[in-house]
């Protein structure tokens, strides 16, 4: 790392980074994205212009880090007023950026001025005042419980072959629509977290938060499977205590999980959905069964009920769907 590199990641970033992670339990993706607009808004503020209203700065890296003169990152951040921020974000918005990035980059700015100002690291908070754009309200992909069952039933089928890849791909499923869980949460699970007795695992969500959350008869069935005939012939001395594992016996990663799925759906004759739907669909097959919406919340981990809130609209779009079909007065 260049010396330039060591000196921006000591500086107010870093520091408010490491906020993030310690005292507001932010996951690291998010503090990594919140690095990545900060560095964004310094190139505004520096250069007068970035080299692309939607990306990072010209000649940028994963995390924004080059194509920005790092030495004076603290002191462009410093020195933003108002209408910096706003001009920022217009010319984003002016650039084509969805409005869910641009309420990300919004936010982003808005948590580190109200630290930086409550720190002392700044006479006064520029942020104070500039508008939070609205993220766009996009309904889940949600997959009908037929093409569900029809994902699961192959994922099934497929296991009689005996590759011990493919009861691991049945137990992923079959626990991602079963518990409702992430696809980084469903990696992070390790033995201990389950069990199969109770139906019961644990989950580690945003911000570090554990919940319990409760899976039927048929994930338990899909993991003791797993477990006596698939990760047994994975196992190796490198194995730590995860759940599911790779074909080397390492810990699964989301990104092989994700592959799994999208493998599962081209196998079943279904449109490519990202496992994210899965969750999507557990959610709102929930409430068509008539879960609470307070429990849909506890089990999917939402910090707010107002998520959890959008799946109503997805049931009710539904259920209109089938009033327009069915009844002859619609």
């Amino acid at each position: 790392m260049s010396t330039r590199g060591v000196r921006a990641r000591t500086g107010l970033i870093a520091q408010f980074e490491g906020y993030l992670r310690h005292q507001r339990g932010l996951s690291e993706n998010t503090v990594r994205a919140y690095r990545g607009d900060l560095m964004h808004l310094t190139a505004f503020v520096t250069e007068g212009e970035v080299g692309s209203a939607s990306g990072e700065p010209d000649g940028a890296d994963a995390d924004g880090t080059e194509g920005v003169d790092e030495w004076c990152a603290d002191s462009a951040l410093e020195s933003v007023e108002l209408r910096d921020l706003r001009s920022w974000l217009a010319m984003m918005a002016g650039g084509g950026l969805s409005r869910t990035t641009l309420a990300r980059r919004g936010a982003a700015v808005r948590a580190f001025y109200a630290w930086a100002h409550k720190s002392g690291h700044v006479d006064h908070n520029p942020a104070l005042r500039l508008a939070s754009a609205r993220a766009a309200s996009t309904i889940p992909t949600v997959m009908s419980p037929a093409d569900v069952m029809t994902l699961l039933s192959v994922a099934q089928t497929r296991c009689d072959d005996g590759d011990p890849i493919h009861l691991r791909d049945w137990a992923a499923a079959e626990l991602l629509y079963a518990t409702g869980m992430r696809v980084g949460e469903l990696a992070g699970v390790n033995l201990a977290d389950i069990d199969l007795d109770e139906r019961l695992v644990r989950v580690v969500g945003k911000g570090n938060k554990e919940r319990v959350v409760p899976f039927g008869v048929p994930a338990a069935t899909a993991v003791r499977a797993w477990l006596a005939d698939g990760r047994v012939a994975l196992v190796s001395p490198e194995t730590d205590a995860a759940l599911l594992l790779g074909r080397r016996g390492g810990r699964a990663g989301q990104r092989q999980i994700r592959e799994a799925i999208h493998d599962l759906c081209r196998a079943a004759g279904l449109p490519e959905v990202a496992p994210h739907a899965l969750r999507h669909s557990a959610a709102t097959h929930l409430l068509t069964g008539g879960s609470d919406l307070r429990s849909v919340q506890e089990v999917l981990g939402h910090a707010s009920l107002n998520t959890t809130q959008r799946y109503t609209h997805v049931s009710a779009e539904r259920l209109r769907a089938t009033y327009q079909l069915a009844h002859p007065r619609a």
